[in-house]
């Protein structure tokens, strides 16, 4: 075998991925992961589809005694452990905190005594708030926002000064952040505090930003999780997707083979160290587009996606990825298509069943005053 990696949060959709695309090409993998119940259901069992090659290490990666023996004898780190989801986020301030704070701190403390080859952070598209917008002149807008007013009238798109229509265009890693959750927050945080500490202790640090990432092993009953398995879940159910806004949102969705592919590449490129770099597909589509391709795959097009016409608190309307950094730089080429992916996330869910609390977590926020 290669080098030993560790990859915290490894037994979830991504890192579980990443774990095959590692273990193909001869490396080690050891994971440590706290199998929590919101993302692998009760009873903190193996996940099945994990790969038996794979050393699991259950425990939290805020207890520096499990980082500390998951460290034993590793040359490079993924470091993807983080609660996930924009909205939950905004009323579990405590433990979103100290999970993607903390946690990221505890290791970094057991870096500092004893520091890899290398260390990729998975970062996140959250972190950007809006997208890159251009007026009619050409002008470029970074940090335009929608205000509370506009919103609660229904006019979703973003404006200019003199109110004049702005055209979104695809982001680049320059823009600058703008923070609109405590989940975009705690993602900054990582991706800052690991470039920070691997330039002061001289460990290779690359930053990962994650835009929208879909495929088979996603959490089917995780209501805050990716959108693509929110509607799954909503359609094995036989229930219509829950669309905010009007639907015309745009993301960008990239594949979860593809996202295995540049986390490889990250680690074996020299010139990657120190930089950040986006994830996507490189294409833009709106989520009223996405559930009824997800519809149409799953033989589920009588189910119309409802929109409901109102917003989440933190929700942006566009963003999509500038990928020629990671093209450059890395290699990257995005390989799977949305149709193919689509495809393959159909024959995975097939026979699934899928516990649909989107309701739930919509109710949550809307009692916190966090949808309008």
């Amino acid at each position: 075998m290669g080098k030993h990696i560790l990859i915290t949060g490894g037994a979830g959709f991504i890192g579980s991925h990443l774990a095959d695309e590692l273990l193909k090409h001869r490396y080690s993998v050891r994971v440590l992961d706290n199998l929590c119940t919101q993302v692998h259901g009760p009873g903190g069992k193996r996940p099945e589809y994990l790969n038996p090659d794979v050393e699991l290490v259950t425990g939290d990666v805020r207890d520096p005694e499990a980082v500390r023996r998951s460290l034993k004898g590793i040359d490079a780190v993924y470091h993807f452990a983080a609660s996930v989801g924009v909205g939950q986020s905004m009323y579990e301030l405590a433990r979103y905190t100290g999970i993607n704070n903390l946690g990221t701190a505890v290791l970094l403390e057991e870096l500092t005594r004893k520091p890899v080859e290398r260390l990729v952070v998975a970062s996140s598209m959250s972190i950007y708030g809006e997208g890159l917008y251009r007026g009619r002149s050409g002008a470029v807008y970074e940090t335009v926002e929608r205000t509370p007013q506009q919103l609660r009238a229904g006019n979703w798109e973003l404006t200019g000064a003199a109110g004049e229509p702005l055209t979104p265009v695809a982001t680049p890693e320059s823009k600058s952040p703008c923070l609109a959750s405590i989940y975009a927050l705690g993602k900054y945080d990582q991706e800052r505090m690991c470039l920070i500490v691997g330039g002061a202790y001289g460990i290779p640090t690359v930053a990962l930003r994650f835009f929208n990432v879909y495929g088979t092993r996603q959490a089917l009953s995780n209501p805050y999780t990716g959108v693509l398995a929110i509607f799954a879940s909503r359609y094995l159910n036989d229930r219509p997707p829950m669309i905010f806004e009007d639907g015309r949102q745009r993301r960008d969705f990239v594949s979860v083979r593809d996202v295995a592919r540049v986390c490889r590449l990250a680690l074996t490129t020299p010139d990657a160290a120190g930089r950040v770099f986006n994830v996507g597909s490189g294409r833009a589509y709106t989520i009223l587009e996405i559930a009824e391709r997800m519809g149409r795959v799953l033989g589920k097009e009588r189910l119309r996606p409802t929109v409901t016409g109102k917003y989440r608190v933190g929700d942006i309307r566009h963003c999509f990825a500038d990928i020629s950094l990671a093209r450059r730089v890395l290699g990257y080429r995005p390989e799977v298509t949305l149709e193919a992916g689509l495809e393959e996330l159909a024959g995975w869910l097939e026979g699934r069943i899928a516990l649909d609390r989107v309701a739930e977590a919509s109710a949550e926020l809307a009692a916190r005053g966090l949808t309008v």
